[in-house]
């Protein structure tokens, strides 16, 4: 791309598989690239990729990877003239932005003033309606002392969910379905949100039990150019946590696409929205959908809308933020893409969060199918940060293609010493209403699925070799297993 301010060296704010996928966006743009770690990740995949490498601190992400000071100094000592901050961490903190552009560099991302407006939930809230975009029926519960009364939230009917202002990733959420519940749940959800957040303040929306989540990508310019890309389906959600996306929708019709699209574009240009962004909203059986959050970053699930209309949008990124205009792009997908995001969790342990040595890591291949990982084989999974190790990616001429490669990559994934959520993606991916694309955020709480199959003798004999091997006794004898796709304890690929 032709860019119409030169960049040259980018620091990347980040680490895991967002690191990894930047830094290969910024090397094929033919700028260097700068990355940052803690102590723990002083042998991880995106530090062996950069042109540089910054230490930050201890493994505590706010000695390291949330210290504003030191990511500013390790970006002016390596002479970065921009910053790129990935998703997560300090990806919507105006704060950095600010700071990265009052050092003198780019700020690969939104304006300040665009994250702070739809940083606050009830801020968003406020500006979408002005805007004239759908927003969920509501009740505002500041803080410390409510200035919405128990009348005007019963008036909303239950269920009700109470939300942190300033809150995401379902931390400071709370579903009400008893009027006895409802004290209780604003009282705890303020408590939470003041410990995750440092804001207490909380609102009421009316709760929809089964909707679709389906976000809208998009992306603007600094010549006041805003467009979008498409929808994903954001349905398949554990606790409030994605697990599964898909591009385009299963449930959306062109008709509803361009409502769902012309209001996404409103709600960015009522904060003259620049770089890449998500509109989120619930999405009723009746077509009827209303906004419920912002994201001012690039999401997670980003390929799925990459893999479907064949563009780059990290590449995008930092043509815009270089000055440049956006380009002609696709008006509709050319692929049904379906992702999966692989963590280090015991699924069988409520989810546990798992850590470890991953003793043996191979990732799949094949037709239309792309792997965003930031581990390798020998790597530590440590328990400071975000579980997630990667995201497989399937796409195909048909949904249904994109499915059954994706469950085929899941067979073949290969993740040995830590326990994964392999085999579960897997039997979630093959169950009849993700099959008939029948999701709803609810579906997993109510999904039986099957267990896992238990893997021939030769698998548990291969497991063993590495886990007892010259290899395991130099990564310190390790003695965790982890569950393949679809069979458990270990699976070296191959089909079930």
């Amino acid at each position: 791309m032709t860019y119409a301010r030169r960049l040259s060296r980018v620091l990347v704010a980040n680490r895991g598989e967002i690191a990894v996928r930047v830094l290969r966006a910024c090397r094929t743009a033919g700028l260097e690239c700068v990355a940052v770690y803690s102590d723990a990740d002083r042998e991880a995949r995106h530090v062996a990729l950069a042109d540089a490498a910054v230490r930050l601190g201890p493994a505590p992400a706010q000695e390291s990877y949330l210290s504003i000071p030191l990511l500013i100094s390790a970006a002016q000592k390596t002479r970065c003239d921009a910053v790129h901050p990935g998703y997560g961490f300090l990806s919507e903190n105006a704060d950095f932005a600010r700071a990265v552009t009052d050092a003198g560099m780019v700020w690969i991302g939104p304006p300040a003033e665009a994250m702070e407006a739809m940083g606050s939930k009830i801020s968003a809230r406020e500006r979408m309606k002005a805007a004239g975009v759908p927003v969920v029926p509501g009740a505002l519960i500041g803080a410390p002392a409510a200035s919405g009364t128990f009348e005007e939230i019963l008036a909303l009917g239950l269920p009700v969910v109470v939300k942190a202002s300033a809150g995401g990733g379902g931390k400071g959420m709370r579903v009400v379905r008893e009027v006895s519940s409802l004290s209780e749940a604003i009282a705890s959800c303020r408590r939470e949100a003041l410990a995750a957040f440092g804001d207490s303040t909380v609102y009421v929306e009316k709760y929809f039990d089964s909707p679709r989540h389906i976000e809208v990508q998009i992306l603007g310019d600094m010549h006041g150019n805003v467009v979008a890309i498409g929808e994903r389906e954001c349905s398949l959600q554990r606790r409030h946590q994605k697990v599964v996306e898909e591009c385009p929708s299963p449930a959306v019709t062109p008709e509803l696409r361009s409502r769902l699209c012309r209001a996404a574009v409103e709600a960015a240009r009522a904060v003259g929205y620049v770089s890449a962004g998500t509109v989120e909203f619930l999405l009723e059986p009746s077509g009827a959908f209303w906004f419920l959050e912002m994201n001012t970053r690039l999401q997670v699930e980003h390929p799925v809308t990459e893999e479907a209309f064949s563009l780059d949008l990290v590449a995008l990124q930092l043509s815009i933020a270089a000055g440049g205009r956006l380009p002609e792009l696709p008006a509709a997908p050319s692929f049904h893409a379906i992702e999966a995001r692989v963590y280090a969790e015991d699924p069988d342990a409520g989810f546990l969060p798992q850590a470890g040595r991953l003793l043996l890591w191979v990732e799949p291949s094949g037709p239309g199918v792309r792997v965003d990982s930031g581990v390798i084989t020998g790597q530590a999974v440590d328990v400071h940060y975000d579980p997630m190790l990667a995201k497989i990616v399937a796409k195909g001429r048909t949904r249904e293609e994109a499915r059954r490669r994706l469950v085929a990559a899941l067979r073949e994934t290969v993740a040995l010493g830590v326990t994964t959520n392999l085999s579960w993606l897997g039997r979630l991916l093959e169950s009849d209403p993700v099959i008939r694309g029948e999701t709803h955020t609810s579906l997993i709480e109510t999904l039986a699925l099957p267990a896992p199959l238990a893997p021939p003798d030769e698998v548990f004999a291969a497991a063993a070799s590495v886990l007892s091997g010259p290899a395991a006794a130099a990564m310190g004898g390790t003695k965790s297993s982890s569950p393949g796709p679809f069979d458990a304890p270990f699976r070296m690929g191959g089909g079930a």
